[in-house]
C-alpha cells in the first residue's frame, strides 16, 4: 500500500433484530431535548415510528419533531431544520430513515449555530465546521449511502440546479448508529435496488483508483461479490433475512473510510450523478445506474489492468487466450447484465434527462482528480449522450 494515512471511526453499531435496544444505552449520554427526524411517514406506517417514541419517552426525553424530510433534501428544507432545533434546544438530533435522512440530520447538525449561511459555508465554499456541532445518532431504514458510519452529507438547491456533498470529519460522524435488517423489509423494490447500486458505485469509485497492490482492493472485491450475490437473492425475496442482513452491513463498509485508505478514488460518477440529481430530482443510485457503464468504458483503456482484474476476480471472466481489453469489456458486459436483471436505470432519458440540459448537467458536475483520467466538459456530455442512448 503507498502513502500515509491515518484511520479513525467514532460510530458505534448496534446491529440485528434486537439493535433498537441500543437505543437504551446511548440515550442517557445526551441531554433531555431530542429533535426526531424522519421522512414521509413510512416510519409511522410500519410501526417503527412507535416502537421509538416509546423508547425516547421511557428515557425521559422531550421530543421534537422535523418530519418531512425529502428523498434528496433541499436547503430550504435544510433552514427549516435549523430553525426546530434551535428553538428546541435540542442536545441529541434522531435520524430515523435512510441516508437522505441522516445526511440531513448532519447538515442540520452542523448549521444551527453556524452565524454564516450553511449552503454558502459547507457546500458552497466547503469550509470546516468551526461552530458548536449538535450530536447525531441514526437508526436505519434504508441502505445504499452509508451516511450511518461517515461524515458524508448532500444538499440540494432546486433555485441553482446543484446537489452537492460535502463530507465532513470524523467529529460530525454519527455517535451511534441502530442497524436492524428488518426495518429495510417494506421498502418499495425501486428504492431497494437503487441502493443497491449506490453501494456498488461507492465501492468501484475507490476500487477504479490506483496502480499498487492495496489489501483495500481484496476487501472490496469480496464486498462486490457478496452484494451480487445478495442483491439476486433480495430481487426474489425481499425479506430474505440474511441476504439483506448482508447487503446492509456492505452499504457500511462501503462508505465507513476503511477501503479507501491508502486509495487516491474517483468520485466523477457521484459528481455527475448528483448534478443529473440537481436537474431531475431523480433517485440518487438511479442516477448513478445510468451513467456507469458509458463512464467506465470511457476511463477503461487508461486503468485496463484494474478493469481486467475486476473482470477475473469478481465476474469469474476467464482470461486464457483473450487479449486484456477482451476480458475487461466482457467484465463490464456481466456488470451491466446484472443491472439489468435486478432493475436498475441505465439511461438518464429515463430519469427525466433532456438534450438540452446535458450542457448545463456537465457544467454542474465538478472535475476531479484521483481515477484514471481526469474528465473534461465535451467527455462528460459525450457520457451523457452514451446514456441517452442506452436501453
Amino acid at each position: 500500500m503507498l502513502g500515509n494515512f491515518t484511520y479513525s471511526n467514532p460510530t458505534k453499531l448496534y446491529f440485528g433484530k434486537d439493535s433498537l435496544n441500543g437505543l437504551n444505552e446511548e440515550l442517557p449520554k445526551y441531554g433531555k431535548n431530542v429533535l426526531l427526524v424522519y421522512g414521509g411517514g413510512s416510519i409511522k406506517k410500519n410501526g417503527i415510528y412507535d416502537e421509538v417514541v416509546k423508547i425516547l419517552k421511557a428515557n425521559n426525553k422531550e421530543i421534537f419533531e422535523d418530519d418531512g424530510v425529502m428523498p434528496n433534501p433541499t436547503v430550504e428544507k435544510l433552514y427549516e431544520g435549523c430553525r426546530r432545533a434551535k428553538e428546541g434546544n435540542v442536545d441529541l438530533i434522531l435520524a430515523v430513515g435512510g441516508g437522505s435522512v441522516c445526511d440531513y440530520a448532519k447538515a442540520v447538525s452542523v448549521s444551527v449555530y453556524s452565524d454564516e449561511d450553511p449552503w454558502d459555508k459547507y457546500f458552497l465554499r466547503m469550509e470546516d465546521v468551526d461552530n458548536k456541532i449538535i450530536p447525531v445518532g441514526s437508526v436505519l431504514t434504508m441502505v445504499g449511502t452509508g451516511s450511518e458510519m461517515n461524515g458524508g452529507s448532500v444538499i440540494t438547491n432546486p433555485e441553482s440546479k446543484l446537489k452537492i456533498g460535502h463530507v465532513f470529519g470524523e467529529n460530525v460522524f454519527p455517535k451511534f448508529a441502530v442497524l436492524n435488517p428488518v426495518y429495510t423489509f417494506t421498502l418499495p423494490q425501486y428504492q431497494m435496488v437503487a441502493g443497491f447500486f449506490d453501494i456498488m458505485s461507492h465501492i468501484l469509485e475507490q476500487y477504479f483508483s490506483g496502480e499498487d497492490d492495496n489489501t483495500s482492493d481484496y476487501l472490496m472485491e469480496g464486498l462486490l461479490k457478496s452484494l451480487i450475490h445478495s442483491s439476486k437473492i433480495s430481487v426474489e425475496n425481499p425479506e430474505d433475512y440474511e441476504a439483506r442482513s448482508n447487503i446492509m452491513w456492505i452499504a457500511t463498509w462501503a462508505l465507513n473510510t476503511l477501503v479507501a485508505k491508502g486509495k487516491s478514488t474517483d468520485w466523477m460518477v457521484h459528481m455527475i450523478g448528483q448534478s443529473i440529481g440537481g436537474y431531475t430530482d431523480a433517485t440518487h443510485g438511479m442516477t448513478l445506474s445510468a451513467i456507469s457503464i458509458p463512464y467506465y468504458k470511457h476511463i477503461m483503456p487508461y486503468g485496463l489492468a484494474k478493469f481486467k482484474r475486476f473482470a477475473v476476480n469478481v465476474w469469474n471472466v476467464n482470461p486464457e487466450g483473450r487479449s486484456d481489453e477482451q476480458v475487461a469489456l466482457e467484465g463490464l458486459a456481466c456488470m451491466e447484465k446484472w443491472m439489468k436483471e435486478i432493475g436498475l436505470t441505465m439511461s438518464i432519458k429515463e430519469l427525466g434527462a433532456t438534450e438540452d440540459m446535458l450542457d448545463g448537467i456537465a457544467k454542474g458536475s465538478f472535475i476531479l482528480e484521483g481515477g484514471y483520467k481526469v474528465l473534461n466538459h465535451d467527455e462528460i456530455v459525450g457520457i451523457l449522450e452514451e446514456s441517452m442512448k442506452a436501453q
